[in-house]
């Protein structure tokens, strides 16, 4: 009888720890549920967000690559007293790899290519892109070109000064109004000669001036 109880108790306690263990792992498995769960949800909130950024994106491309050929600019010149003319409206910022069309000429603004031309002092003897040297100005750089018609006492004279002013460069320019002008972000004049006085204040006033759209951004290493 003795026997019969003992062997009772023993099977009774086996099941007990049969069905800890059955609750054990139902409780892993909920656990595992759970987690399998949270790692779907989240990758699908996760490709969700990749998705819409990526659709975004391409709408930011394509709209980038629509404004590649203008300039973006409106507005038009005002002429100040001290013969300064300023670009009044607006003067996109885009960087476009597309050429670029100008309201004006040479031009103080607008979409412009991501790389600027290298603007340290800089002297070139072959025209610039346009789209190159706007960023220059966006950078806080004064532009000085000429066109044939210019004497080249003044062109020597006018690369001396920008060979020591950093922030200045200047090329020949084939399509402008005067044989020299200076231009700005949003700013350009006409001098008559390297030694009217509108240079010096021109060059006071706009090489690194209130206008510069980023001021100290570099003016080194960029297009030759």
């Amino acid at each position: 009888m003795g026997s019969a109880k003992n062997s009772s108790a023993a099977r009774k306690a086996r099941i007990e720890e049969m069905r800890r263990a059955e609750r054990a792992r139902e409780r892993r498995n909920r656990i595992l549920t759970i987690a399998a769960s949270v790692v779907v949800v989240a990758g699908l909130v996760v490709g969700g967000v990749v998705l819409v950024n990526s659709r975004s994106d391409a709408k930011k491309d394509t709209a980038s690559d629509t404004k590649g050929g203008s300039s973006g600019d409106s507005g038009h010149w005002v002429a100040g007293k001290d013969g300064v003319q300023t670009w009044s409206g607006k003067l996109a910022r885009t960087h476009v790899t597309a050429k670029v069309s100008y309201p004006m000429h040479p031009p103080v603004g607008g979409n412009h290519n991501p790389v600027w031309a290298t603007c340290n002092g800089t002297v070139y003897t072959k025209p610039l892109q346009d789209e190159n040297a706007v960023h220059s100005l966006e950078h806080g750089a004064v532009w000085v070109t000429y066109s044939d018609k210019a004497n080249k006492a003044d062109i020597d004279a006018l690369a001396a000064k920008v060979k020591k002013t950093p922030y200045s460069l200047m090329s020949p320019y084939a399509n402008q109004t005067a044989p020299l002008i200076l231009s700005a972000w949003g700013h350009q004049v006409t001098v008559k000669s390297a030694s009217d006085p509108e240079v010096d204040k021109f060059f006071a006033a706009y090489v690194q001036g209130q206008q510069t759209p980023e001021p100290g951004a570099a003016c080194t290493n960029g297009a030759m």
